[in-house]
C-alpha cells in the first residue's frame, strides 16, 4: 500500500509534504502528535512513517523506540532542524531508517521515502502486477500489453492494495483506509462507486484481470481466463 503516516504538527509543512508526496502517487494520513500516530498505527497498515523530532507531547524518537520495543520494524524517516552528528546517529540508534535536515526540497524526501517503500520491510512494489496488469504509482496508471488508463488518486491506492494481495482477498476496511486514509469520511457506496469505476478502466484496456467480491471476506483480484 502506497500510504504512509506522517507526524508533524507544523500545518503547513505537512500540507506540503502531502502534496508533494500525494503527486508521486504516495498518499498521506497526518498526526500532530505520537499520542494520535501510535493509536493508529494499532489499526491501520502504513508502508512507512515520516516523523518530526520536535513534537507537542515531546521528542519524535521516543515513538520510534515505542514502535521497536513492540517489534514493529515500519520504516522511519526523521525530521529534525537538529544538524549535528551525534543527534543523527542518536536517531539511529534508536531504530529510525533515516534522517532528514530541515530545510529539505520536496523532491529530496519524495526520493528518500521512495528508497524506505522499497525495502524488503515494507513488503511492497511501487509497480506491482498480477497478471497481465501492471499498475505504476508515478504517474498513477494501470497498463496491459500497449493498452493503458489514467487512475485517480483513491482508485490508485485501491488497485495498489489488490495487486499487493497477489489474488487474496483484502477486507472492505483495509480498502478504505488505503483510498481514503483515516481522515476523511467514506460515505457508505464511496467504494462501490470506485470499483464501479475501475472494473470499467479493466475492462477498456482488454485485461485478463477481474475484481472480484469474495462474499465475508471483501474483494480480491482473478484471472478472468474467459476473456478474449
Amino acid at each position: 500500500m502506497n500510504r504512509i503516516a506522517l507526524v508533524e504538527d507544523h500545518e503547513r509543512l505537512a500540507s506540503l509534504v502531502r502534496l508533494a508526496l500525494s503527486r508521486a502517487g504516495i498518499e498521506v494520513d497526518i498526526f500532530s502528535n505520537m499520542e494520535f500516530a501510535w493509536r493508529a498505527l494499532q489499526s491501520a497498515p502504513y508502508g512507512a512513517l515520516i516523523i518530526d523530532r520536535g513534537l507537542p507531547d515531546g521528542d519524535g524518537l521516543g515513538l520510534v523506540r515505542r514502535l521497536r520495543q513492540a517489534g514493529r520494524s515500519i520504516p522511519c524517516l526523521m525530521l529534525t532542524a537538529r544538524d549535528a552528528l551525534h543527534d543523527r546517529i542518536a536517531g539511529l540508534d534508536t531504530g529510525a531508517d533515516d534522517y532528514l535536515t530541515k530545510p529539505f526540497s520536496t523532491e529530496e524526501l519524495v526520493a528518500r521515502v521512495r528508497a524506505l517503500l522499497r525495502r524488503p520491510e515494507a513488503l511492497k512494489s511501487l509497480s506491482p502486477s498480477f497478471a497481465d496488469l501492471h499498475v505504476h504509482s508515478d504517474p498513477g496508471r494501470m497498463i496491459c500489453g500497449s493498452e493503458s488508463v489514467s487512475l485517480a488518486p483513491t482508485e490508485l491506492q485501491i488497485m495498489l492494495c489488490l495487486v499487493e494481495a497477489h489474488g487474496s482477498a483484502v477486507r472492505r476496511t483495509r480498502i478504505e483506509h488505503a483510498a481514503w486514509g483515516l481522515e476523511e469520511a467514506v460515505t457508505p457506496n464511496a467504494l462501490d462507486v470506485a470499483l464501479h469505476r475501475l472494473r470499467k478502466k479493466l475492462a477498456a484496456i482488454g485485461c485478463n484481470v477481474i475484481i472480484t467480491n469474495v462474499r465475508g471476506h471483501g474483494y480480491a483480484l482473478r484471472e478472468d481466463h474467459l476473456a478474449p
